[in-house]
């Protein structure tokens, strides 16, 4: 199944369970307008209650994922006009999706674009990716979460590095810094984040959401607060069908079939 929403943002289904958006806007370097935001937020909401997908792989093009914001945008912009965008909305809707993200990155993934990919929950870059926070060279920072996701996947150190200088770094630095999660040949970005989809896919999906929020609920919280977060979600999920799939699968040596029950 295909829908393309003013040739923007394009959704694919290329495999069971699967979705696959794609940022479509080749003559701008895939900048993040507001439309742009606003149609990736329509798309990810309705992945978020469509009950036939599991997994949702995020990318771009074959050489830039996305160039960031559009600059000749901000060129007019005021404090009011910016502020009555409610931006932040738009990125909340990607944030609040309970499925599994996998952003697969070739090229150029700066601001907002970096942010984007930071909004998925594994990143699987291709040899010849860049990522980077470049806001300040235009007098700005990023706002849309790139100093605070930043921080929290590589430290404090190396988040100031990039933020301070607006350098970019290259795909085997941000995987030793830990912001990309795998590193593949840029041709096989897709086809691998697909796959690794298609294996999540697979597991049980109450479970698999209840990981999604504890993580990321329970990372701020004190450690005992997260303790008890995971404890419950842990109790919770014996009341699943496929919680006892799992348990006799195993037991009887067969593959399991979760039906998300």
């Amino acid at each position: 199944m295909q829908e393309t929403i003013n040739s923007v943002v394009l959704t694919e289904y290329p495999a069971q369970y699967v979705a696959l958006v794609r940022l479509n806007r080749p003559e701008a370097r895939n900048a993040l307008n507001n439309e742009v935001r606003r149609q990736l937020a329509h798309v990810f909401t309705e992945l978020s209650g469509n009950a036939d997908i599991r997994a949702i792989v995020l990318t771009g093009g074959d050489e830039v994922f996305a160039a960031g914001a559009d600059i000749k945008d901000m060129t007019t912009a005021t404090t009011i006009s910016m502020y009555q965008r409610h931006a932040e909305r738009y990125w909340q809707a990607i944030a609040d999706c309970p499925k599994p993200i996998i952003a697969a990155v070739n090229g150029y993934a700066l601001g907002g674009g970096c942010e984007l990919a930071m909004h998925a929950d594994i990143i699987i870059a291709g040899e010849g990716a860049r990522f980077g926070q470049p806001e300040v060279k235009v007098g700005v920072m990023p706002g849309a979460g790139g100093t605070q996701r930043l921080i929290r996947a590589v430290g404090k150190f190396q988040a100031m590095r990039l933020l301070f200088t607006g350098c970019m770094v290259k795909a085997p630095e941000a995987l030793r810094m830990g912001l990309v999660s795998e590193m593949v040949a840029d041709g096989e970005t897709v086809a691998r984040a697909v796959e690794m989809a298609q294996e999540i896919a697979k597991m049980p999906p109450i479970a698999i959401a209840q990981i999604k929020e504890v993580v990321l609920s329970g990372m701020d919280l004190p450690l005992d607060a997260a303790l008890t977060l995971e404890r419950k979600a842990f109790q919770l999920l014996f009341s699943s069908q496929d919680q006892k799939e799992g348990a006799n699968a195993f037991v009887e040596k067969r593959t399991p079939n979760y039906q998300g029950e």
